[in-house]
């Protein structure tokens, strides 16, 4: 009992620092001990005596227990010698004295000492999570993660979406900028407005300004009526211009100024027309170096980013690979895909080690080939695309290799390339000074 007496003032200091809030007491409701996150959590005076659970106002203990594991409401425990935190889970919202209608999102995890004497109620605050939810369940698409950075990155759209000031989004292609780009819009005052895309990259230079802007009957050949364009038909939503950085100089002024003034001229008209367009743009390329190298105008890359955005490539977010491949599966399910296909370890290791240059675009066309070519309903290491496999015999050592040591000078070259190109072949080629489907033919060769 020494031995006790000493611990549990060690106990209660390192309880007392936790972040999740920690209640203690018995069965006839009192309330033995609460740590200072519990208080904080329940937003209640930190001097404020609580005796029993009817002392907490906000939120309805007593409710919360009587449902909880060993009350004479709730159910039974299944017998174990041993009480288990997070047996009973439940959510609720309390009001934060803050004058402000502001509120707090608590889950609770309870449980009692199986001899009935003591009951534990542990809470944490799942407000951010639940926004968080709130705001992807508002989106389509794959917007799928628990990455920090992309937590944190999606919970500021909140503040971002309402405004009308420009957005830019860089990262990798097959990141989801165009995702992310749709839901701002969801998010936004102008969600029942059009949102109007635009692939910069996909449309020739030439046609570009007449897309973008609009022309009148006979300003070109082949003109042969009048066209509103892109612009005019976003008005009162928002435009998104994917890889922007593809717009060519000389027309970069031009769309300068119908964001800065929102006025701009169809091509072949002196007339100006005015629009209320929010702008949100992306680009795979990195949009302040182009400004450096005199690429793309300063003016508009300021007036572009106002709100810069950075969206991760997967190879960065690692956590969210397992994720995706759930989420993907389910997706080819719901097309006719058998549910009961399993992965190897061997092939989920390729899968986690793999740098996804394409990312969660190369990650879906992936887990389709898998699946399409899975053995006896296990995807095996050849049931993955030959870029993973090729990917993952360069950067480890085969036992065909190891015993041929003059393939060692040559593996290390490719998957030093491999290394600076970050898993791109294309460029992995260029680095080596061949091309890729020699780079292919020597992949395979060392996978022998």
């Amino acid at each position: 009992m020494q031995d006790l007496d000493n611990l549990l003032p060690l106990l209660e200091a390192i309880v007392s620092y936790i972040n999740e809030g920690v209640l203690i007491g018995n069965m006839s409701d009192e309330v033995f001990y609460m740590n200072p996150s519990a208080y904080e959590l329940l937003d209640i005076p930190a001097n404020q005596a609580i005796r029993t659970i009817d002392d907490v106002a906000g939120v309805d203990l007593r409710e919360i227990v009587s449902q909880s594991p060993g009350t004479a409401t709730g159910p039974a425990m299944n017998g174990s010698a041993r009480a288990t935190v997070g047996a009973q889970k439940f959510e609720r919202r309390i009001e934060i004295g803050n004058g402000e209608g502001g509120y707090r999102d608590l889950e609770f995890d309870c449980c009692c000492e199986p001899g009935g004497g003591l009951r534990l109620m542990i809470m944490r605050d799942i407000t951010q999570r639940k926004k968080l939810q709130a705001y992807l369940g508002r989106a389509s698409g794959d917007l799928v993660t628990n990455d920090p950075q992309m937590i944190d990155m999606l919970e500021r759209l909140e503040q971002i979406a309402p405004r009308h000031a420009s957005v830019l989004l860089q990262g990798e292609s097959g990141t989801g900028k165009t995702h992310i780009a749709r839901l701002i819009h969801r998010l936004s005052n102008r969600a029942n407005r059009p949102l109007v895309e635009v692939n910069c990259a996909a449309i020739p230079e030439t046609l570009l300004e007449s897309e973008l802007f609009g022309h009148i009957k006979g300003a070109f050949t082949g003109a042969t009526q009048d066209r509103k364009g892109r612009f005019l038909a976003a008005d009162g939503g928002t435009l998104f211009l994917d890889e922007v950085g593809e717009i060519p100089l000389h027309l970069q002024a031009k769309l300068l100024r119908a964001i800065q003034d929102q006025v701009f001229e169809p091509v072949g008209s002196d007339r100006s027309i005015g629009v209320d367009v929010r702008i949100i743009s992306s680009s795979n390329r990195n949009l302040r170096e182009m400004v450096d190298d005199a690429k793309f105008r300063a003016d508009l890359y300021y007036r572009l980013a106002v709100i810069p955005l950075y969206i991760p490539p997967v190879r960065e977010r690692p956590g969210d690979i397992p994720l995706l491949l759930k989420h993907f599966c389910y997706n080819l399910e719901s097309r006719g895909y058998p549910s009961d296909v399993e992965c190897s370890p061997e092939s989920m290791r390729m899968l986690m080690d793999y740098t996804w240059p394409g990312n969660v675009r190369e990650l879906e066309n992936a887990v389709e080939h898998a699946i399409i070519c899975s053995v006896d309903k296990v995807v095996l290491p050849e049931s993955l695309p030959i870029d993973i496999r090729s990917f993952s015999a360069a950067a480890g050592v085969a036992p065909a290799a190891e015993a041929n040591p003059e393939h060692q000078p040559e593996r290390r070259e490719i998957e030093e390339a491999l290394r600076r190109a970050k898993g791109n072949k294309t460029l992995a080629a260029k680095f080596l000074g061949v091309d890729r489907t020699t780079l292919w033919r020597r992949l395979r060769r060392l996978e022998r």
